[in-house]
């Protein structure tokens, strides 16, 4: 039989010149190049940098421009030659870093450094609530920033990282620091931190079940101290023993009597409360302070929130101790800062995806509109201030960001 004659409309069907042809579509890209300025710290309490040669270099390879302040990694032993490599531009004066878009540096900018700062740019910083006033916010105000506080940046999960990596350094370090003051040589007590055979071991209090007593805790128990911890949250406490793996572990809420009775056996106490709404939840009294034997140590992590011990005064690294009923007192408010690489390289893991993630929706302001975890950060935002906890402290009008954000232009 012969083959039958496709029909006129199957011949139709049949062309390819009426079949859905594929294409490339056009994606729009919002990736931005950023401008970052890197400035030295001027504090003289500061040691620390935000970004490690590193993090520049594989930024720089990104795409973005790096301007570092001559000097600015020498506390945290990286030279300029380091960042240069790395590809970033080394400015020899501060005015030409503050040029650069985003500002990101540690200590929150002086007076000085606040003049160079000119409307729209973005500045990331720490902002140091314990000494925080109402007229460095008005002048920062006037100059019509954008200003986020990395202790305030949250992760998708919640917790605040740098605030996070900072007190588990500063946990591992107060023990250290511990043990160098209760050595004869400080004139302390001239006791071993911890415990050795046919010995009565160190007795350790730690006030605040949070990150900073988590790492303080695991450091004095390594050693063979004997810990006890007190904090008014059940959960925390509850948390640590299970961090911690161990069980046994004495925690109490803050029973005065109960308190009182371990301050004046203990050998050190270490103050690690947070601040809630605006101040530390509970302080020691003066006289519990007297009562510990001469030679023992305080070492008040919270000072800078205004402190644990009625007997803190803030100290610096350079002069980090003073004695009071002959009991020595350590209060340096940053004290992640005594060993800048360490926490340099610690920042630097943080602020490297930050930056990328704001390079990858387009800017400051895509990435506030996308993302609510990364606008737990912001206290100011085009000249007004965003942070309903300052602006209640200082009797303050203020914005809601997200309406803010919701709006723009």
């Amino acid at each position: 039989m012969p083959d039958a004659v496709p029909s006129g409309f199957e011949q139709l069907a049949a062309s390819r010149a009426y079949f859905t042809q594929e294409s490339m579509l056009a994606v729009e890209t919002r990736k931005r190049k950023l401008f970052i300025g890197l400035p030295r710290e001027t504090s003289l309490q500061e040691n620390r940098i935000c970004l490690t040669p590193e993090a520049v270099k594989h930024l720089v390879e990104a795409g973005h421009e790096i301007l570092l302040e001559s000097g600015a990694g020498e506390p945290s032993k990286y030279s300029d030659h380091d960042y240069s490599e790395a590809g970033a531009t080394v400015a020899y004066s501060q005015k030409e870093v503050f040029e650069a878009d985003i500002i990101l540096k540690v200590a929150p900018p002086t007076y000085d450094e606040m003049e160079y700062l000119r409307a729209g740019q973005t500045l990331i910083s720490a902002l140091q609530f314990g000494s925080l006033t109402g007229e460095y916010i008005t002048a920062l105000l006037r100059k019509k920033v954008n200003a986020i506080s990395f202790e305030l940046i949250k992760d998708p999960s919640g917790a605040r990282p740098v605030v996070r990596a900072m007190s588990e350094i500063a946990g591992s370090t107060v023990m250290l620091i511990a043990a160098e003051y209760l050595a004869r040589s400080n004139e302390g007590k001239g006791i071993i931190l911890g415990g050795i055979t046919g010995v009565p071991p160190s007795q350790v209090v730690i006030l605040g079940a949070g990150t900073v007593a988590e790492y303080a805790a695991r450091a004095a128990i390594g050693l063979g101290a004997e810990v006890k911890v007190f904090d008014n949250h059940l959960y925390k406490l509850r948390r640590l023993k299970q961090n911690l793996g161990q069980p046994q572990l004495y925690t109490s809420t803050f029973d005065t009597f109960a308190l009182n009775q371990q301050i004046r056996r203990a050998d050190v106490v270490i103050g690690a409360l947070n601040a809630e709404e605006g101040r530390i939840p509970f302080m020691v009294s003066e006289d519990a302070v007297s009562t510990m034997a001469p030679g023992s140590v305080i070492i008040d992590v919270s000072i800078d929130q205004g402190g644990c011990f009625v007997t803190s005064e803030m100290t610096s690294h350079s002069k980090p101790v003073f004695r009071k009923y002959d009991v020595i007192h350590y209060c340096v408010p940053n004290i992640a800062s005594r060993v800048p690489r360490t926490a340099t390289n610690a920042l630097s893991n943080i602020f490297t995806p930050i930056l990328q993630e704001i390079s990858q929706h387009g800017g400051i302001n895509e990435v506030l509109f996308t993302n609510e975890h990364f606008r737990s950060g912001v206290y100011m935002y085009k000249g007004s201030l965003t942070n309903a906890s300052i602006a209640r402290k200082f009797n303050m009008r203020y914005k809601e960001l997200a309406l803010m954000i919701a709006v723009r232009n």
